[in-house]
């Protein structure tokens, strides 16, 4: 599709690390912390992590390591990005963008868990969705499309009948794989091909159609 286009939907389904809240200044400190004490390059990781639940990245940066440690290790990270939110802001138009999805069906589908999330969502002043898929509610980290697929669930609508906004290589993996169209938000997103890019979120406009549909203007 080209940048300028109309899409349709019956729910959207929204990432939130990129795609509505800018953490990346307390995702670099954490995550390069780690990198240090693994004696990894921190460039390399960086390429890794976002999107993912960090169990998942791990797993994929040291390859030889027993899962059980990367499930301590997750839990001590999580709660160091819980506490880290200097810097944490709403990427562009974010709180506009949520405030005309109020009555229409919308979930936040998130690799992070409920402290984390409710973290970030608050240090960037945004409401957070009703319907929520964090991390304690699957099994599987994107780009495994369960978590969208779950949201879809929840909100009672077909998988091709959402729409997933995501920052994330791995989380448009995730959209693409559960049968989704894809609106890719910034310059990360570009690079792994979702069905339309946008800058921010000021370049989405929602509009409720009378039959129970969601007309998306982007671009």
């Amino acid at each position: 599709m080209t940048a300028t286009a109309v899409l349709t939907a019956r729910a959207l389904l929204l990432d939130m690390d990129g795609t509505l809240v800018n953490s990346d200044a307390a995702v670099e400190r954490v995550w390069r912390g780690w990198a240090e004490r693994h004696g990894l390059d921190g460039d390399e990781v960086m390429k890794v992590v976002h999107g993912r639940q960090g169990y998942a990245s791990m797993a994929l940066l040291l390859p030889g390591r027993p899962m059980e440690q990367n499930y301590a290790d997750n839990a001590r990270m999580l709660a160091d990005e819980t506490a880290d939110t200097d810097g944490v802001v709403a990427i562009p138009g974010a709180p506009e963008f949520l405030a005309s999805l109020r009555g229409l069906p919308h979930a936040l589908v998130t690799s992070a868990d409920v402290p984390l999330s409710t973290a970030r969502m608050a240090a960037a002043g945004l409401d957070q969705p009703e319907v929520r898929v964090t991390a304690e509610s699957v099994g599987a980290s994107k780009p495994d499309p369960e978590g969208f697929l779950k949201g879809a669930a929840e909100l009672g609508v077909a998988p091709a009948d959402c729409v997933v906004f995501e920052d994330s290589g791995a989380g448009i993996a995730a959209g693409r794989a559960a049968g989704m169209t894809v609106v890719g938000v910034g310059s990360r997103a570009a690079v792994h091909e979702p069905d339309v890019v946008v800058e921010d979120l000021t370049q989405v406009r929602v509009e409720a159609a009378g039959d129970g549909t969601i007309r998306l203007h982007v671009g």
